[in-house]
């Protein structure tokens, strides 16, 4: 888990969004299965070539949440779309 852990802030780094990726940084292990999550977001939006934003990586959290059978992986889901959501600054 820890190389994991070592390898996300490198994808936190394409996020624009600094207060998420900040709050990310410094939860340590305490977020480890978030940021496990939150990297694989990240990975599938820009593989789609899509741009990183908030809006993407809440879309692609969602379609994991939808397709995940395993009800803790889905926890860990839910609570990853809670921060990004809470991270995300309404439309004016």
């Amino acid at each position: 888990m820890n190389t994991a852990i070592i390898q996300q802030p490198d994808i936190f780094s394409a996020l624009p969004n600094n207060s998420l990726s900040d709050y990310f940084y410094h939860a340590g292990e305490i977020l480890a299965e978030e940021s496990v999550v939150l990297g694989a977001a990240i990975r599938d939006v820009l593989q789609k070539g899509e741009q990183i934003n908030n809006k993407n990586i809440i879309l692609s959290l969602v379609q994991t949440l939808e397709t995940t059978h395993d009800i803790v992986q889905a926890d860990v889901i839910r609570k990853t779309l809670e921060i990004v959501v809470g991270h995300t600054m309404d439309d004016i």
